[in-house]
């Protein structure tokens, strides 16, 4: 019997996680830096950044390693509140865009590094901060290894975030154009494995609003990147899907039958915490 103890769900992870999409591709991510920076600075975004950050409750003297940060949607924020934020991340273009912005709001105690999930952090000088944070930003690797290394480069707490059920993917477009829809190791990968190493972590729910568009062509724009590498025909399907789908949302468009999307924000104390 597979009770829940005898699960392994640092392989349950990897297993679902091979359906994802390219989330480990520094390549994919490069090109879709410029749209996913617009993204995240548009409808929802401060909505699930305020409420992060409500659950992080940053401290003045604090300092923060923010892994896998995109444009920095976490770390310019949490540099106006903190001492100091180290942000890494793999793609190169989503590390320009941050030092763009970095440079316009005139922020200096941030510093940047491209480096990924399996670089040597210490070799590359990145030092034990004294809160480490991962937002949506996991990948297909050893979970159990990722969780030890946040832990071990954290003083105090460890905060990360992970999609409730399919997150922001919609499987009705992988289903409008043909695809199977993909598999989803939500939190409770997370969280469940966590038990079994022993942290006995705390968890909070973030709904975010789905976004709004101001016509049919932004829509298809923005879901684009839930059909990588399109055909001309699954293209016009996704089209078709959103043509069929947008609703009124005041002055701007939503697709219907989904309201918000979910993330579960998990964190726990690190041992060596004072």
């Amino acid at each position: 019997m597979q009770t829940f103890r005898k699960i392994d769900w640092n392989q349950a992870w990897r297993d679902d996680y091979k359906a994802r999409m390219r989330g480990d591709d520094r390549e994919f991510w490069n090109r879709r830096a410029p749209s996913f920076a617009r993204h995240v600075q548009d409808d929802g975004a401060d909505e699930y950044v305020e409420s992060f950050l409500r659950i992080l409750n940053p401290q003045p003297e604090w300092s923060v390693l923010d892994v896998g940060c995109g444009p920095g949607t976490l770390a310019l924020p949490l540099a106006k509140r903190v001492g100091r934020v180290t942000a890494l991340d793999f793609s190169s273009a989503m590390i320009e865009i941050l030092r763009a912005r970095k440079t316009i709001e005139g922020i200096g105690n941030l510093t940047e590094y491209l480096a990924s999930w399996e670089d040597d952090w210490q070799a590359a000088g990145i030092e034990r901060h004294d809160v480490a944070v991962a937002s949506r930003s996991w990948g297909s690797g050893d979970l159990k290894e990722m969780i030890s290394k946040l832990t071990q480069f954290a003083i105090r707490r460890v905060f990360v975030s992970y999609t409730v059920g399919d997150g922001p993917f919609d499987p009705r477009i992988q289903r409008a154009v043909g695809r199977e829809p993909r598999s989803n190791p939500d939190y409770i990968y997370l969280y469940n494995l966590l038990h079994q190493m022993g942290i006995h972590a705390n968890v909070e729910m973030i709904e975010q609003k789905t976004r709004a568009y101001v016509d049919e062509d932004e829509a298809v724009n923005s879901l684009r990147f839930m059909v990588d590498n399109a055909t001309p025909a699954e293209e016009e399907a996704l089209r078709r899907f959103v043509s069929a789908h947008l609703v009124p949302a005041g002055k701007l468009w939503r697709l219907d039958g989904r309201r918000a999307v979910e993330w579960a924000v998990i964190w726990w104390r690190v041992r060596q915490e004072p």
